[in-house]
């Protein structure tokens, strides 16, 4: 939604950067460029106004001259008020002390409150909550269908005691519903109201009999993103008429110019609570400022990234492939595709790919890459055998087009993704075994690997014969040398510059005589050492 106030404002500030010092004269035309890019947004003019007094005023202080890189400075600046007129801080919702906590939500008709009710639902589950929904929606045709289709798929229970499409009393389901919440001991409830094409007092007064019947803990504003300047006089009215807490902003995954998500928030005094971001029932999440900032500026959404990941990864998935590359097994076809499975879990990878940093710069690159190049990838390794999936350098030319006629792509295609495969494979050996600790690991899993299935003590044979040698006298080419347990481990890096003072498992070997339980005494005063010809205290011929 926000690519063409991202692309001009990328272009502003890249005419700013490379200038040691910033004049009166470049601040100025700085400022009425963004000026003319939130304008192009469709960005209320009175909260461009104050915008641009902030920034000019900042960027004309000692914080912008006296900077060392003055163009970064005024990037700071600009993603700072940015912050500010989207709201400052996310707020969460208030619960009630004593439950059921009543969420009201208010619109337009096509705001998409009945989907957007689903989806808070949905939300509030995966939280812990016990959610109900309420259709008190009995204006509009299939209304109460709806609500219960979608509340079906988010899982969450519907009251509809009314059929609606014109019939029955929505202030008297609302009174009800609370009721209801109580018997079920649901700790949540939604209630859907109607809404009208236009702004009309039938429409306010219906809304404001429900609040008075129910007092709500919060009344949701859900405003159409793709509206334009007309949203801030709709949530003006709302405001005046109804009154609500928060702002629900919906359809950010369109193509509008989203001016009215940075202007609601300025101008009306209420926060932007919500985002709902595609048609999916998970596309929900709370708004943060800070990360839409970033996302307009084009310095990427890390942490939201970071928390759909968590969501959706399996920890215990992926903690046993962490464990597979660091035990030197190796990363196998068979990991690959788990790994796409994964990142398909995620949603959209053209959405994951724009919450990188840089992304608006690569936009043209990003477009190209599709869904179904993982579903296509996907299909080809599923068409090999597992030992070709463990070990692809076995796959020949009819290897390759039997693999190709199974996943029904060019015998090309197939070429390409094992030729990426052995890159990133090897990549990713030499990564592992780079890190410090990490190559030691790999040896010390091999060894314990192939020390299963040898009998003898409890402490293993490979132990007990290293310690027999470590006593014995005239090991390591001395009278003796220190246990395997006690022998100073070195950095992966030194194993190289000493040769064969390392031992397998990253000790160093100290020279002959140094820490044995004999020192180095002169000759006379040392005991019988077995292997030495001659007698004690003399010296040998």
């Amino acid at each position: 939604m926000f690519e063409t106030l991202s692309d001009r404002l990328n272009k502003v500030f890249s005419s700013l950067r490379g200038q040691g010092r910033l004049s009166p004269a470049d601040i100025d035309a700085t400022c009425r460029e963004i000026r003319i890019a939130l304008l192009e947004a469709d960005v209320a003019l009175p909260v461009v106004r104050q915008f641009i007094a902030k920034v000019k005023e900042r960027a004309s202080g000692a914080e912008v001259s006296q900077a060392l890189n003055p163009a970064q400075q005024v990037i700071k600046i600009v993603n700072e008020e940015l912050i500010e007129i989207l709201g400052g801080e996310a707020r969460r919702l208030r619960f009630a002390k004593v439950p059921p906590t009543v969420i009201m939500l208010a619109g337009l008709q096509g705001a998409g409150k009945t989907t957007l009710a689903a989806k808070l639902g949905l939300w509030l589950r995966q939280q812990g909550n016990t959610p109900m929904l309420v259709a008190a929606d009995l204006q509009r045709p299939n209304a109460v269908q709806q609500l219960q289709l979608v509340g079906e798929r988010a899982g969450v229970p519907v009251f509809a005691p009314e059929p609606g499409s014109g019939v029955g009393d929505p202030v008297d389901v609302a009174r009800r519903s609370v009721d209801e919440a109580r018997r079920r001991m649901q700790n949540v409830v939604i209630i859907d109201t109607a809404g009208r094409t236009g702004i009309d007092t039938e429409m306010m007064d219906q809304a404001a009999a429900i609040r008075d019947a129910v007092d709500p803990d919060e009344i949701l504003f859900v405003v159409d993103a793709m509206i334009g300047q007309d949203a801030v006089t709709t949530a003006q009215a709302f405001l005046d008429g109804v009154g609500y807490d928060g702002v629900v902003l919906a359809k950010l995954d369109g193509d509008a110019r989203g001016g009215a998500a940075l202007s609601i928030a300025q101008l009306t005094g209420r926060p932007v609570m919500f985002a709902s971001s595609g048609e999916k029932l998970e596309d929900f999440d709370v708004f943060h400022p800070d990360r839409m900032a970033s996302r307009i500026l084009d310095l990427g959404d890390m942490l939201t990234l970071i928390e759909q990941a968590e969501r959706s990864f399996d920890e215990d998935q992926a903690a046993a492939m962490a464990d597979k590359l660091a035990s030197g097994e190796g990363f196998t076809l068979e990991d690959f595709v788990e790994q796409l499975a994964m990142v398909r879990k995620l949603g959209p990878i053209g959405n994951l790919l724009g919450m990188l940093p840089g992304a608006a710069q690569n936009r043209e690159l990003l477009s190209q890459v599709s869904d179904k190049d993982l579903d296509r990838a996907a299909a080809i390794v599923n068409s090999m055998t597992v030992e070709e999936r463990r070990n692809p350098k076995i796959i020949n030319g009819s290897r390759r087009a039997r693999i190709a006629g199974g996943s029904g792509v060019a015998v090309g295609e197939v070429n390409s993704l094992i030729v990426r495969f052995l890159e990133a494979q090897k990549m990713m050996k030499h990564v592992m075994g780079s890190m410090p600790g990490m190559r030691r690991a790999t040896k010390k899993a091999a060894r314990s690997k192939g020390k299963k299935g040898r009998s003898g003590r409890p402490g293993g044979a490979g132990t007990g014969s290293r310690a027999a040698a470590a006593g014995a006298p005239g090991s390591n080419g001395g009278p003796s040398a220190l246990p395997g347990d006690q022998q100073p481990l070195l950095p992966g890096g030194f194993t190289a510059a000493f040769g064969d003072r390392v031992g397998d498992d990253g000790a160093f070997k100290l020279p002959p005589g140094f820490g044995t339980p004999q020192q180095n005494l002169p000759p006379g005063l040392r005991g019988p050492q077995p292997g030495r010809r001659g007698r004690p205290g003399k010296k040998g011929r």
